[in-house]
């Protein structure tokens, strides 16, 4: 994979959480702060996972290994989760600028949250990052469209334009 595929990927990303987040800002706060069955929860734990998978992976590619998760009372509000991830989403952009091709194709070593030594192929575990938020989009998507607020289709080829 070189640097314009995977800046397409996180391109879609952004997109796609964009959507996501979007929706969100037509929920109550009762419905931001509910509960569901979903893996992580309803709105506010779902979207601090998706959140922490993208900070914390950055966070290892920049050769930091943070062995904290975060907590979903840490984003009281919508308002709170939102400043937030528009920081992440600066950071990882700008990590993105520095990339090579080169450095895509390298291993990368870091600590799982565990402390475990790890070592993964950069554009993999981005490549990974992307996927994962596809799983919890979904999640999200569900239950937005419970609440009557669909973010509509959230396909990568939507993004593209088809």
């Amino acid at each position: 994979m070189n640097k314009q595929d995977i800046l397409l990927l996180y391109q879609y990303n952004q997109w796609a959480n964009g959507k996501i987040l979007e929706a969100v800002q037509n929920v109550t706060q009762e419905q931001f702060l509910a509960e569901a069955s979903f893996p992580h929860g309803g709105l506010r734990s779902t979207l601090t996972h998706i959140l922490f998978a993208e900070w914390i992976w950055r966070s290892r590619w920049e050769r930091t290994s943070p062995t904290f998760r975060f907590k979903p009372e840490e984003f009281p509000t919508l308002d709170s989760l939102l400043q937030r991830w528009q920081e992440e989403e600066r950071r990882l952009m700008d990590f993105m600028d520095g990339l090579t091709d080169e450095t895509l194709a390298s291993p990368f070593q870091y600590k799982n949250t565990r402390g475990v030594p790890k070592e993964n192929i950069l554009w993999q575990a981005m490549a990974h990052v992307v996927n994962h938020g596809t799983q919890h989009r979904a999640e999200a998507a569900a239950l937005l469209t419970e609440y009557g607020c669909s973010p509509g289709d959230l396909d990568m080829i939507y993004f593209l334009g088809a």
